[in-house]
């Protein structure tokens, strides 16, 4: 199973093992990784488990579809490598993803 590293605003990291298929934002709630919320339980309907993907990743999970972009604009402090968690697939490749959360979903 890929490793997904979530980095906490202040810098913690927590490493965890994510099932294939699964997503960064059910694996996050899987795991009691705090700062995702998860509020529409992944059907990119509320953007509160917006992520920032680390920039070595970027290229690798690409960008955002037009739905996504459009519930990125609800969310707080977007830069160019947000994501919803909801929206980025856990594929063998992606071992090793890393992604930040922002400081707040809301």
């Amino acid at each position: 199973m890929p490793r997904v590293v979530y980095v906490q605003p202040t810098g913690t990291q927590q490493e965890v093992e994510l099932a294939v298929g699964s997503t960064v934002m059910s694996g996050a709630l899987a795991n009691d990784i705090s700062g995702i919320d998860g509020d529409c339980g992944g059907q990119c309907a509320c953007g509160t488990c917006h992520v920032y993907v680390a920039e070595e990743w970027v290229g690798r999970v690409g960008g955002a579809g037009e739905r996504e972009s459009e519930m990125l604009m609800f969310a707080a402090a977007v830069q160019p490598n947000s994501r919803l968690g909801c929206q980025i697939t856990i594929e063998r490749d992606l071992e090793g993803l890393t992604v930040h959360l922002p400081d707040g979903q809301h």
